[in-house]
């Protein structure tokens, strides 16, 4: 918010040093833990200790950088951008106005309103590459956190001030697929899903899965395949028509979720290519071609003169078919070219780990010189209470449409006691913002590293860390404006003594464009969900230490600002998470 101020001190520090012949380092500036009243800091004891290495000097670092902070502090007097400044044991720090503060932040979320939060352009083009299902199976809660996870990352880092891409690659061949169509034919033919395609389509793959345990459904699975793979009209027909069931399916979810995509990738349609790379790995000599015997490889810790650190990633089967590296690889290089991206991040599980260091590392043995530009934002899994895995093939999945009506249903019943005013379908709509939130925000309050177990006590807490209390801040906002019925009072100077629960509410409202930007450099929603909750919990107390409606002018119409900037960035922060800030609950 004061980014020019502290600019220019550190122009004016710069120049100092440059005069008295110390090195030039960069200054690295925080912020005064608060105390109600607001400013920032930086040290010299990185400067002391460099200049008595430049000198060749045995100093005292912790005396020469208070001595340093003194002298820079007489050398700038009194900024004019500051209210004072102090030399304390080898920190300077610098005070803002708190009324000239305040009134500067108000201006300018009021002013930025939806906006506010977001940061200039950086002129990268960034491509997230999120949700990968795969077509013919279950979409369930184990497949949320991805799905959450990539759209989070692509709002911040689209706040954040890069072009983003928001791309996903759907996995729609294989075995599971066949193994589905063979099930189709053999039992369900001729029958076409109804509104819930995802529960159709997943019910089939797993009675499929249980059938080709049995060794003679396999062989007729294997005979299936045989056609596949040979483009049989018929099979191919069926095909395209199942996967458009499945896309269609996803759709839906998507539209719930309120995801979208720029780009849909599919496995199908990089098979061909990744082997002409394949072809090209060996070629050049990187690839190892060991086939009949065995497949094609690419000894990755051989080449690199490394030891258990790349290993060995396979890229073609001995029978020629095609591996998920080899598409993978394809698809890489498609990316790049077809968007001229300055980074591609991948959303996978922690799981691939390993296997997306091969995936870069070989196509920077292919010459892209791109390749150290690809990143993989990796991802825990998500249980059931009592550590229960989710997983597509036994009983513990829990679809995405059931999840929500169990959320919605349960958040339905604490919205009809706390507004039993509301219209029946308007309930129904809050109840199904507050349950949505509350599935992504546990989703994304856990650092994307650390496993979830979901719960409803803790997703739906209306009084702790969780969407409902973050979004009950919102809409406590709207309602002391709505009570008010007054137009937003104007701009003016701040010239009452303002209480530390204000000035702090303030405080935590301004800190919002850091922390996105912070947030979308180091890919972690967890910060942008954490300054929610810290925001909600500073508008609580607000809320309950000064009065706003009852105040008198005018501090009455002060406050009404200070209400109304919250209800900004409650809601853009929470908007940044992809979650919708209801007007009332």
């Amino acid at each position: 918010m004061f980014e020019q101020e502290q600019e220019t001190i550190a122009q004016q520090i710069k120049e100092y040093c440059l005069e008295q012949g110390l090195p030039d380092l960069p200054l690295r500036w925080k912020w005064i833990p608060f105390s109600a009243h607001w400013g920032i800091s930086t040290s010299f004891f990185q400067l002391a200790a460099a200049d008595a290495k430049q000198k060749g000097q045995k100093v005292n670092v912790a005396a020469c950088a208070r001595e340093l902070a003194e002298q820079v502090a007489v050398h700038l007097g009194q900024p004019v951008e500051f209210e004072r400044l102090e030399a304390v044991r080898g920190y300077l720090n610098l005070y803002f106005s708190t009324a000239e503060y305040a009134q500067r932040v108000l201006d300018t979320v009021l002013e930025q309103g939806s906006d506010f939060g977001r940061n200039p352009s950086t002129g990268e083009k960034v491509m997230v590459e999120f949700s990968q299902p795969n077509t013919h199976k279950a979409f369930h809660v184990g497949h949320l956190r991805n799905v959450i996870l990539g759209d989070a990352v692509c709002n911040l880092l689209d706040a954040g001030g890069n072009e983003v891409v928001r791309a996903n690659y759907i996995g729609d061949i294989g075995l599971h697929v066949i193994k589905w169509m063979w099930n189709y034919l053999e039992n369900h033919d001729g029958e076409i899903p109804g509104e819930e395609k995802i529960r159709w389509m997943g019910d089939i793959y797993s009675e499929a899965d249980r059938l080709y345990q049995d060794p003679l459904v396999e062989e007729k699975v294997r005979t299936l395949f045989a056609r596949w793979d040979r483009k049989e009209q018929d099979i191919v027909d069926l095909w395209k028509t199942t996967r458009q069931w499945s896309m269609e399916g996803f759709q839906q979810i998507y539209d719930l979720l309120n995801v979208r995509f720029d780009r849909f990738y599919y496995e199908s349609d990089v098979e061909e290519s990744g082997k002409e790379i394949v072809a090209a790995l060996i070629e050049k000599g990187i690839a190892v071609d060991e086939r009949p015997e065995g497949a094609v490889i690419v000894p990755l810790d051989d080449i690199l003169g490394t030891e258990e650190v790349y290993r060995v990633l396979v890229v073609l089967r001995s029978d020629g078919t095609s591996l998920y590296a080899t598409k993978d690889l394809s698809l890489g290089i498609q990316k790049f070219e077809e968007y001229g991206l300055d980074r591609s991040v991948y959303v996978i599980d922690v799981r691939q780990s390993l296997y997306m260091k091969q995936i870069f590392k070989t196509l920077e043995l292919l010459g892209y010189d791109w390749a150290d530009r690809c990143e993989h934002l990796a991802y825990e899994i998500v249980n059931l209470p009592g550590n229960v895995t989710m997983s597509s093939r036994d009983g513990t999945v829990v679809l995405l449409e059931d999840l929500i009506k169990e959320a919605t249903a349960r958040t339905l019943s604490i919205v009809q006691q706390k507004n039993p005013d509301l219209a029946p379908a308007q309930q129904q709509q809050v109840a199904q913002a507050v349950a949505l939130g509350a599935i992504k925000y546990s989703m994304l309050s856990r650092d994307n590293t650390k496993v979830v177990t979901f719960d409803w006590e803790t997703a739906l807490d209306f009084n702790g860390q969780a969407a409902p209390y973050i979004q009950y801040a919102a809409v406590r906002c709207n309602s002391i404006l709505r009570k008010a019925d007054v137009n937003l009072p104007a701009s003016a100077p701040l010239d009452y003594e303002m209480q530390e629960a204000e000035v702090h509410l303030i405080d935590l409202i301004s800190r919002l464009p850091g922390e996105v930007a912070r947030a979308s450099r180091e890919l972690k929603p967890l910060y942008i969900s954490t300054h929610a909750y810290e925001l909600a919990k500073g508008f609580s107390n607000f809320y309950n230490t000064c009065p706003v409606l009852k105040a008198e002018e005018p501090i009455r119409s002060h406050r009404l600002r200070i209400v109304a900037a919250a209800r900004v960035a409650v809601a853009n922060s929470l908007a940044f998470l992809g979650i919708q800030a209801p007007d009332v609950m």
